[in-house]
């Protein structure tokens, strides 16, 4: 009994921990250093989620990070032709559907890629 309780509560703070993150990776919209400690975590902390089904969330914010990082450049990059512009936007939207989605399905206790 006692090691079922210990279970619930290390998934439990595994789960708060993916929430942090997720928020991190929020709060990078308006101080972008939240992102790198974001990613930080998420490496440090990816083998602790591992056979769980926590470890798609840490891959999904994974992916978003450095997707949204190399469209970030890319867009910037382009900003001299003004075609950044569009670039930059659409990746705003899509990592804002990342982490909204990505949040919603950790709230409903869902892994990303089932």
């Amino acid at each position: 009994m006692n090691e079922l309780v210990d279970n619930n509560s290390d998934l439990k703070s595994r789960k708060t921990l993916t929430t942090v993150i997720y928020a991190l990776y929020a709060a990078s919209f308006f101080v972008a250093i939240t992102a790198v400690v974001g990613i930080v975590m998420n490496y440090l902390k990816q083998g602790e989620m591992r056979g769980t089904f926590l470890e798609s969330h840490f891959r999904w914010q994974i992916r978003t990070f450095w997707y949204g990082l190399l469209w970030g450049i890319v867009g910037a990059l382009l900003l001299f032709v003004f075609v950044g512009w569009f670039v930059l936007v659409a990746n705003a939207v899509w990592l804002i559907y990342r982490i909204v989605k990505g949040w919603l399905n950790l709230n409903d206790d869902k892994p990303m890629y089932a």
